[in-house]
């Protein structure tokens, strides 16, 4: 039997829009709770140490899910700072590649590659910090939310073992998503439903690959690293190395129906092709493919493809009598969608909505969060 829970405010999700939001409220001293389906914080935000690969590899982080922001995300930079982590600037010289049916063509000047900034720590860094920062008990992992209804004058959010009752929900996963996995009894407006069901999920279609080499020889041929293809399956090629090029690695995006059977070989022989035959013998190649993740992309996310929804005007007015708030990424303004300056931007824009809300009122002593701990 499901134990009711009360709360102020029950945030949905722990990628950076929900941990944002998150705590933001309980620094204004909000009882929240934070509900995330996986067995780990940062949503798309995914990083892996090569610690373990030795001296050969070199020891730094590579990024499995979003990996670069620009110059202007100050919401970003500003997190760095108060989290007191790093980052280091995107490689950009050299040549790039473009790649098409009649070969492979090289351009001076990398027309690929716009300047933008790493996380030194990988971009994970950000939301461990996050969570880690948050009171105890404040952030409950493998907790999948089934159903969010309107009870008693307020909300209730539902999970399989557990029922909480908050005056405001913070919704911080994408709206597609979140129409495929949480039952809202129809309470919904069919505006706001079909507007949800049909945004795209940022990365939700893709794969994104990695391929870990010894050093970064592609550096020594003039080449950034950089590449676009029309032949695929790697639509797009950055080089992903870390400082000074270790560890050295090239990553690419493809769309998710490129996967199956064959696709890490046929990886292998895209980049040989772009880079030579060094390319075709990676030290690792690690393969994300975000469309089959159940706590990202809703079945059918391929077909998702009309990116002006992003950010549109109902996702920031609250809905359900202005108890539910939205806050991923996609909700964000037109553009700063899909960035994590995006996520912050829509986390900070349903605290701020919580917070200014005539039917919302701290339930307990401000909160002073617990000390950031470092990984």
């Amino acid at each position: 039997m499901p134990h009711p829970d009360e709360r102020s405010v029950v945030v949905i999700g722990a990628g950076a829009a929900g941990l944002a939001a998150a705590t933001a409220l309980i620094g204004a001293g909000y009882d929240t709770l934070c509900l995330e389906a996986r067995d780990r914080p940062g949503g798309r935000l995914l990083s892996m140490s090569t610690a373990h690969g030795g001296s050969a590899v070199g020891r730094g982080f590579l990024d499995l899910g979003a990996t670069w922001f620009w110059d202007g995300e100050e919401r970003v930079r500003n997190l760095l700072g108060r989290l007191g982590l790093h980052s280091f600037p995107q490689h950009t010289a050299g040549s790039a590649l473009y790649q098409d049916a009649s070969g492979t063509r090289r351009f001076p000047g990398n027309p690929v590659d716009s300047p933008a900034h790493r996380y030194t720590a990988g971009a994970d860094a950000l939301t461990d910090h996050l969570a880690a920062a948050l009171p105890a008990g404040a952030l409950r992992l493998s907790s999948p939310v089934t159903g969010i209804g309107v009870a008693d004058g307020g909300m209730a959010v539902h999970t399989a073992d557990s029922v909480h009752h908050a005056a405001h929900v913070v919704l911080a996963v994408p709206p597609a998503l979140a129409l495929a996995r949480i039952d809202f009894g129809g309470a919904l407006p069919s505006e706001l439903v079909g507007l949800a069901r049909a945004t795209p999920v940022w990365m939700g279609a893709v794969i994104k690959v990695v391929a870990v080499y010894h050093e970064a020889f592609w550096r020594a041929q003039g080449l950034a690293g950089a590449a676009l293809s029309r032949t695929g399956p790697l639509q797009e090629v950055h080089d992903m190395s870390g400082p000074h090029g270790r560890p050295a690695a090239l990553f690419g995006f493809a769309p998710a129906s490129a996967g199956g059977p064959g696709f890490r070989l046929a990886v292998t022989d895209q980049l040989t092709e772009l880079f030579g035959p060094t390319a075709a013998h990676p030290d690792a190649l690690y393969v994300q493919d975000w469309s089959a993740e159940q706590w990202t992309s809703p079945p059918g996310v391929e077909r998702l493809n009309d990116h002006s929804l992003f950010g549109h005007a109902l996702y920031r007015q609250p809905a359900l009598g202005g108890r539910l708030h939205w806050a991923s990424t996609e909700t964000a303004a037109a553009e700063h969608a899909g960035h994590i300056e995006g996520a912050l931007a829509g986390g900070e824009r349903a605290a701020r909505a919580v917070l200014t809300a005539p039917t919302s009122e701290p339930t307990v002593p401000r909160q002073t969060p617990t000390p950031i701990t470092h990984r």
